[in-house]
């Protein structure tokens, strides 16, 4: 069993920026890849990012690619989401997840575990 707990979330002006921090209480977190997943009222969970057990491959939504970069510190059991040039439609509450999966993917239905989310609002 992986727990994950985000934190990091908060109100941004539009432009500004955030860093999400997922901390990991797995002893074996080296070996999940790991994603980021966003959900804004009224819309369906939609990935955002997600990154290998090594943290030598990265992906991202189209949406967020050039402002946003998933990293892991493997040595701390935390997964980060660097969120720059933040927009309105940004605005969703955010949440990390685990995957017993070899490799991470874009679909929730792929992960096994996730965090509670952390709100994330972006003013105009």
């Amino acid at each position: 069993q992986v727990q994950l707990v985000e934190s990091g979330g908060g109100l941004v002006q539009a432009g500004g920026s955030l860093r999400l921090s997922c901390a990991a209480s797995a002893r074996t977190f080296s070996s999940y890849p790991m994603g980021w997943f966003r959900q804004a009222p009224g819309k369906e969970r939609e990935f955002v990012a997600a990154i290998s057990r090594s943290g030598g491959n990265t992906y991202y939504a189209d949406s967020v690619k050039g402002r946003f970069t998933i990293s892991r510190d493997n040595a701390k059991n935390t997964v980060y989401l660097q969120m720059n040039s933040l927009k309105p439609e940004d605005t969703a509450v955010y949440y990390c997840a685990a995957t017993r999966r070899v490799s991470s993917s874009s679909s929730p239905g792929s992960y096994d575990y996730w965090g509670q989310g952390t709100q994330v609002t972006v003013s105009s």
